[in-house]
């Protein structure tokens, strides 16, 4: 018999059913499973990305430090022409502060005619200068004494620390001075925790004890007296984030502050908050760091401020602006001496120090505002150069240290005459909208001690004395008669030649037929003559002899890399040059027929001070000195005679001078290029149009060119004879040697078995006509 199903019990049936429910993974579970996992995921990328972030920054290159362009040292010595004013003033663009105590290098005190200097330690690559205190006498406008304070022996030469000039930034403008921790003074150490962070060196990168003790002493106080965030995370906030403060930016703060606390040492990420902070803005450049910070507020290394000025700098990280001390002294007073009464709380300094630091003034320099490009024209030049063996990183990444051969002296006084006469030349109806350029050089070294590319120096654009290619004009001269003279056997100092009109074939069946400035001919007259007074028709039949390859090759050999056309236009200036080229020309004259490169740099030395590279003095006799010398004894008649001569309305009469005026077609270019005994300055004056200035060489580009000399030239020409040159008496009249007590007779050089050899009497000399034609150049 079948067995009949036992009846369900639904009660149960339903019960089990309940039961099974729960024991499925709800579709909420699952998805908030998948989200955890997802979100854990995500977390942990994005730690990992902070992580790699943090690393890759923190352990490699963590700034780019611009270089720095300094100016030639000044070398203080008795004798030097300097009065105490004007030592001053250098004192002062050093960033100098007056103290009567000299406390801490950077100081210097005034008794009077005499200065007391606490000089600051400098490192200029050759030498490490140390730090002392000199004394120095003035009299008379010059230095009379030089004493090292501590000895009181007498010190034959100082070399003060170079004015920085310049730097060149990365794009973001952003300076350093990199410190060590340990370097840092212990004092700014204990400044840092006791205001910023008194956790430092227990918490793990954020401090919830801080931030509650922050708030307590805020609300007690009625105001923002401490900070709740650590060093680490002002440290995060500076190096890897952007200022804009939002949520996002908050959280990643805080997770970066773990990181870093988790990767690195306490001591390291201290190093780092110390050289990042930001402390101040200089212009367009973003101060950071308290190496930095010192040099700008104070005037000295970290490592010599007392306690207050340390205060001062401590002071400043809860806001640069707020407690800038230039602008709200009062303001960054009160924050000082609360800074200072914090180090108190914490036991760093005691009350009897913390009385005596709150009395003490701020003490801040007074020259705020180090120009990034103080004189941006030389500047340019300066990178230039260092672009030849330097790439763009590492003049604006490696922080070094370059010293030109810029003097700041002769920059200001060249910037001045530049602006001031042409001021004045512009009074003039036909003068007007002028531009200008012009480069100065020390005459024994070829060193660029002033550049100035347009009439306003201190401007960043077109640099005219580089770049500006214009027709040079009689400037070119001295290069044809140099190139004829080197052929003693053809031209002397005092061959005739004929300064009558003449016509050369220039293609096409046309001929070009220079004429004179004044439009007249005049006759035959001597070969110094002609060059004194500017002949172009007695130019263009010696270029024409001698040949143009021989004038072109001998341009190339004083320096000019320029392709020339070999055009006869060449022999009057036609071909364009920059003044930087026409200066290079001028140097091998002044330098005695030996080439000398222009140079702008000295040296370029490592951030630490260690010397990378040095520009040596270097010389090569590239033109026959006995023609050198020739071609410049015409070139100070031209200044004492010639077309030079007005340069003795700015010249004591008694200095020897060597130059030459250029002038081109309908004056468009007013050039002048010259030589005292210690510079050489060539200057180029005209329009960025190309129209007519109404100005020659003489009445334009001389002008400033002697306003300028004026200021700097000290020394005469005092042209030295090569073995194979010796003097002769010549009459004048005749170009015949005569006798010394013959009226008229003057001596000139000439080569040896050069020149005359017939006589004139004094009483019986043959007429001018008979006795130059006979001697006429056939050409």
């Amino acid at each position: 018999m079948a067995r009949r199903p036992r009846p369900r019990n639904r009660s149960n049936s339903t019960y089990a059913r309940r039961r099974k429910k729960p024991s499925k993974p709800s579709w909420l579970l699952r998805a908030s499973i998948v989200l955890l996992l997802v979100g854990g995921f995500a977390l942990a990328s994005y730690i990992g990305y902070l992580d790699y972030t943090v690393r890759e920054q923190f352990e490699g290159k963590r700034w780019s430090i611009p270089a720095r362009v300094y100016a030639s040292p000044l070398e203080l010595y008795v004798g030097l022409e300097y009065d105490s004013r004007q030592f001053e003033d250098i004192l002062l663009q050093l960033h100098y502060r007056q103290d009567p105590q000299l406390k801490g290098e950077g100081s210097y005190v005034m008794k009077g005619s005499q200065v007391i200097v606490n000089t600051r330690a400098f490192n200029f690559g050759d030498i490490l200068q140390e730090s002392r205190k000199i004394s120095i006498g003035f009299a008379g406008g010059a230095l009379t004494s030089l004493i090292d304070v501590a000895s009181g022996g007498d010190l034959a030469i100082v070399r003060m620390e170079p004015i920085q000039i310049g730097s060149f930034y990365p794009t973001r403008k952003e300076d350093r001075v990199l410190i060590k921790l340990e370097d840092a003074p212990e004092t700014l150490i204990q400044g840092l925790l006791s205001t910023e962070d008194r956790d430092f060196y227990h918490h793990f990168g954020i401090s919830p004890k801080g931030i509650a003790r922050a708030m307590w002493s805020n609300l007690k106080a009625g105001g923002m007296v401490q900070g709740g965030s650590t060093i680490t995370q002002q440290l995060v906030k500076n190096f890897f984030l952007h200022p804009k403060r939002t949520l996002r930016r908050k959280v990643k703060e805080v997770l970066m502050s773990l990181i870093l606390e988790y990767r690195y040492q306490k001591n390291e990420i201290l190093e780092a908050y110390l050289n990042e902070i930001f402390l101040g803005q200089d212009g367009g450049s973003a101060v950071h760091g308290f190496g930095l910070a010192s040099e700008f507020y104070f005037g000295q290394s970290l490592k010599t401020l007392n306690l207050p000025q340390v205060a001062t700098l401590v002071a400043l990280v809860r806001g640069p602006s707020e407690y800038d001390p230039r602008r709200k002294p009062e303001h960054t007073l009160n924050r000082r001496n609360l800074v200072l009464d914090s180090m108190l709380a914490e036991g760093y300094i005691d009350a009897v120090q913390a009385g005596e630091a709150k009395k003490q003034p701020l003490g801040v320099a007074a020259v705020t505002h180090r120009s990034a490009n103080r004189y941006p024209d030389f500047i340019d030049l300066v990178k230039r150069q260092l672009k030849q063996e330097y790439k763009e990183e590492d003049l604006t990444s490696e922080g070094l240290r370059i010293v030109t051969t810029l003097d700041t002296r002769a920059q200001d006084a060249l910037e001045k005459s530049m602006a001031g006469k042409l001021k004045q030349l512009e009074k003039s109806p036909k003068s007007n909208d002028l531009e200008a350029a012009a480069i100065v050089t020390r005459r024994d070294s070829g060193e660029i001690v002033a550049l100035v590319g347009s009439r306003n120096g201190g401007d960043i654009g077109f640099n005219r004395a580089l770049d500006a290619v214009r027709p040079i004009g009689s400037l070119i001269k001295p290069v044809v008669y140099l190139t004829a003279l080197e052929y003693p056997d053809r031209y002397t100092i005092v061959t005739p030649i004929s300064d009558t009109r003449l016509q050369i074939p220039a293609g096409n069946g046309k001929t070009w037929s220079p004429d004179n400035y004044d439009n007249r001919e005049h006759g035959v007259v001597p070969l110094h003559t002609a060059l004194t007074n500017s002949y172009n028709m007695s130019t263009v039949r010696i270029g024409m002899d001698i040949g143009l390859n021989r004038v072109a090759n001998n341009l190339k050999n004083m320096g000019v890399s320029r392709r020339v056309d070999l055009y006869p236009s060449l022999l009057l200036g036609a071909s364009p040059l920059t003044p930087l080229e026409v200066t290079q020309i001028y140097q091998t004259l002044a330098g005695d027929g030996y080439a000398t490169p222009l140079r702008s740099i000295r040296a370029v030395n490592a951030a630490d001070g260690k010397a990378l590279q040095s520009y040596p003095f270097t010389v090569r006799q590239v033109i026959d000195p006995a023609a050198t010398y020739l071609t410049n004894t015409i070139l100070q008649n031209v200044m004492r005679i010639g077309t030079g001569r007005s340069a003795y309305n700015y010249l004591p009469g008694d200095m020897n001078l060597a130059g030459k005026t250029g002038t081109t077609n309908e004056m468009r270019d007013s050039w002048f290029a010259g030589f005292s005994g210690d510079y050489l300055s060539v200057v180029w004056v005209g329009r960025d149009d190309n129209k007519p200035t109404g100005l020659t060489g003489a009445t334009g580009a001389l002008q400033i060119w002697g306003d300028f000399m004026r200021q700097v030239a000290k020394q005469s020409v005092n042209l030295v004879a090569p073995d194979n040159v010796g003097m002769k008496w010549i009459d004048p009249q005749t170009g015949w040697l005569t006798d010394e007590n013959c009226p008229g007779a003057v001596a000139y050089p000439f080569v040896d078995g050069s020149g005359p050899t017939e006589y004139s009497d004094c009483g019986s000399a043959p007429s001018a006509a008979e006795s130059w034609l006979n001697h006429l150049n056939p050409f």
